[in-house]
């Protein structure tokens, strides 16, 4: 960087990303250590003085240091080559008619208040409003450090059990809504997709109002042929922005899956996210008749369902990467 002709290359900004990056994992290790070193030091001198004050303000740090440590930890877990860039994350309701829609529009504000909770930027793409209430579908760029590898884990089918607002004789209603999740790539990525294998349709941007509303067919919609994959992008002012967007998204798209059958792993994915509806689910959220959250994979719960559904998850994020991590071991 300290050349004179750092800023004329191309690769200028990867690489300062690149050091970013590293700096953010090795950094907050650096400083955990230097920690533990000065309370050592401490600790000697409170011992030598007898003063039972310090000995007490050195465990109440030391304390804190191992909760460091725990989260330093969790991050050595980020293995997988896609885990630090940033995500699309699409939510899409199941069996359920208006009830999932209601429930996946739940699940949109829970991830937009996660993000915000982890300071991580998020951008509208794609919005397709309900029947009557909620939403069809949505997609969200997620953008910060490690996003993939934290969404990773919510990959699948979510399962809602509650008294419904919008039966007028007050039943249970269990609805469903679907999580995908890919990792943003820059132009890097060497996904090669023909003219002819995709078709390309135009419509009026709709949606909540505001920047989701336009008078024009600036919306893009992608379908690349071969494969069945469907993109949309509403965002943009520009139906151009909007198609450049679009095939980004469909290009990470195309990757995982090409990746996903390198490995043999595309069945297994499958098998885990299935059909959106009965039998599938990852994670249950029961409102009714009692209030607890339960990841299938994990079996690990909480009776804290509003904090959870107002973006409280990295306790159940954490639980299934840990899981992950132990099968691969």
């Amino acid at each position: 960087m300290s050349k004179p002709k750092f800023w004329d290359g191309e690769g200028a900004q990867d690489l300062i990303q690149e050091l970013r990056l590293l700096t953010s994992a090795v950094k907050p290790l650096l400083a955990v250590t230097q920690r533990i070193s000065d309370l050592e030091v401490l600790l000697e001198l409170a011992e030598e003085e007898k003063d039972e004050d310090v000995k007490a303000e050195v465990a109440a740090e030391m304390a804190a240091v191992e909760r460091d440590l725990g989260r330093l930890h969790f991050r050595a877990m980020f293995k997988g080559r896609n885990d630090h860039r940033n995500a699309y994350l699409s939510v899409h309701a199941g069996a359920g008619g208006t009830e999932s829609c209601d429930w996946a529009i739940m699940l949109y504000r829970m991830y937009s208040r996660w993000a915000e909770a982890h300071e991580y930027g998020s951008t509208i793409l794609d919005w397709q409003d309900g029947e009557q209430a909620g939403i069809r579908s949505a997609t969200l760029n997620v953008k910060g450090d490690w996003v993939y590898g934290y969404l990773q884990a919510e990959i699948g089918v979510h399962r809602l059990v509650r008294i419904s607002p919008f039966d007028a004789n007050n039943r249970r209603h269990t609805s469903f809504a679907s999580v995908d999740v890919v990792p943003e790539f820059d132009d890097e990525i060497e996904i090669e997709i023909q003219e002819k294998d995709i078709r390309i349709d135009t419509y009026k941007a709709g949606g909540a109002g505001g920047q989701h509303v336009n008078k024009t067919d600036s919306a893009v919609r992608i379908t690349h042929l071969p494969s069945g994959l469907v993109v949309q992008c509403q965002n943009e002012r520009s139906q151009h922005a909007n198609r450049r967007a679009a095939m980004k998204l469909l290009k990470a798209r195309l990757y995982r899956l090409e990746e996903q059958k390198r490995e043999k792993e595309l069945a297994q994915l499958y098998g885990e996210k299935g059909e959106i509806a009965w039998g599938n689910q990852i994670r249950s959220y029961v409102l009714q008749p009692y209030q607890m959250v339960k990841d299938h994979r994990t079996s690990s719960e909480t009776g804290r369902v509003e904090a959870v559904l107002d973006g409280d998850i990295d306790m159940l994020i954490e639980a299934y990467l840990k899981y992950k991590m132990s099968k691969k071991e």
